[in-house]
């Protein structure tokens, strides 16, 4: 009996070690999983990567590796290597997204020219009498355009002393504008008031000589300048998950520079050439056919390794380069056009940011100087996302320059 009882105690302390073993075990366990958690979240350093997220060796430190995917999404909150890179293109997408909107919007509208019945009436009933007088001194000088002759038969009734027939190339704004600043008399000459009633003057004209000119090449660049941000700041962000992942990030990264520079081409070829058909469609076929390209080329394996980097920058630079042809015949045709002058100006200072941007990728600078100093901020990749940004917008006001220029001209 003793025995008995004996054993079954013994059976119980046994059963009663083991389940305390199980659970001493079971807590170890979850603190390890939390401590391996813990430990496989952490960013390390550029030796610890696998081969795959080895891009640049004077970058040493804060890397994410191989973290799930849940992971890799809340890090855009997070400060890593990789930080910024998302956010100069991230924010540059919701910068070009605005001016899309806003674009859209401010397409003019036609006004048709029975309207201009009104016209002597609405200068009558204006609240600037003297304007009016400085205006018709004025008259004799508005442009050559479509259906102007029924502008002239409007105006005979109320100006039948002007001359319509000698009228000049001038923009009819800019006239207006320049004309009543040196004729009107020097004891109205208030700035406030000059400015105000030129605007006026702008507001009643301006409209009832606009044609709006197709609008689908600016779109197609702010589409492809917007692609390329978004694919870049999602490729930054998402290709330390796992390899497959990188491998398409990659491609998509690069489809998009290859849209950006591609679509840049669209405005300035078309609002150019619009008048010379032959030549709009071989330059805008020949660039739609190089990035083409370019993103073909970019499907290859060996496109993404870090010892191509020089060969990616010089193949994105030579697509950019290729606009110089374009510019130049713009040029040669337009060179007694102020709009052609001043589109120059900002399409040389876009190639700038470009060509700097591609200069500092491929020279790793100034990270190559001192390594490990420009881990979180300041590397080149960085300062070429920046520089990316800030030559999309550069090319957008040319882009408004060529709407405006179109719109008022035709072709």
């Amino acid at each position: 009996m003793d025995r008995n009882q004996g054993n079954c105690e013994e059976t119980q302390s046994f059963r009663g070690s083991s389940e305390n073993q199980r659970a001493g075990s079971s807590l170890k366990g979850r603190k390890g999983k939390r401590l391996w958690k813990k430990v496989k979240y952490q960013l390390v350093e550029y030796n610890s990567l696998p081969a795959y997220l080895k891009d640049n060796e004077y970058i040493l430190g804060h890397y994410r590796s191989e973290w799930p995917l849940r992971q890799v999404l809340l890090s855009v909150f997070t400060i890593h290597n990789e930080t910024l890179n998302v956010w100069t293109h991230l924010i540059g997408f919701f910068l070009f997204l605005c001016l899309t909107i806003y674009t859209a919007m401010k397409v003019p509208q036609v006004v048709d020219l029975p309207t201009l019945q009104h016209f002597p009436e609405v200068l009558r009933n204006a609240d600037f009498q003297k304007l009016r007088t400085e205006l018709i001194a004025c008259l004799p000088s508005l442009p050559q355009m479509p259906d102007l002759h029924r502008l002239r038969e409007e105006l005979k009734t109320l100006l039948p002393s002007v001359d319509l027939s000698s009228f000049s190339n001038w923009n009819i704004v800019e006239l207006l504008s320049n004309c009543l600043l040196e004729r009107f008399p020097s004891n109205h000459t208030d700035a406030c008031v000059l400015c105000s009633m030129k605007e006026d003057v702008a507001n009643i004209i301006a409209p009832l000589m606009v044609r709006p000119i197709t609008r689908w090449p600016f779109f197609a660049f702010l589409g492809g300048a917007m692609f390329c941000l978004s694919a870049s700041s999602t490729c930054h962000l998402l290709s330390c998950h796992s390899k497959r992942l990188s491998y398409i990030m990659l491609r998509l990264d690069y489809a998009g520079i290859a849209a950006l520079i591609s679509t840049s081409f669209y405005p300035p070829v078309y609002y150019s050439f619009m008048c010379y058909p032959v030549f709009c469609s071989l330059y805008i076929g020949f660039i739609t056919l190089l990035g083409l390209g370019t993103i073909l080329a970019s499907l290859l394996p060996v496109f993404q390794t870090p010892e191509y980097r020089s060969f990616r920058a010089a193949l994105f630079f030579g697509m950019g380069v290729s606009g110089v042809a374009p510019i130049l015949h713009k040029l040669i045709l337009f060179w007694n056009q102020p709009e052609a002058l001043h589109t120059t100006g900002y399409e040389v200072l876009m190639g700038a940011f470009y060509g700097i941007g591609a200069l500092v990728y491929a020279m790793r600078v100034p990270e190559r100087w001192m390594p490990g100093k420009f881990d979180i901020a300041g590397h080149s990749h960085q300062l070429f996302h920046i520089l990316v940004v800030a030559g999309a917008y550069t090319h957008y006001r040319a882009g408004l320059i060529y709407l405006r220029w179109r719109d008022m001209q035709g072709c």
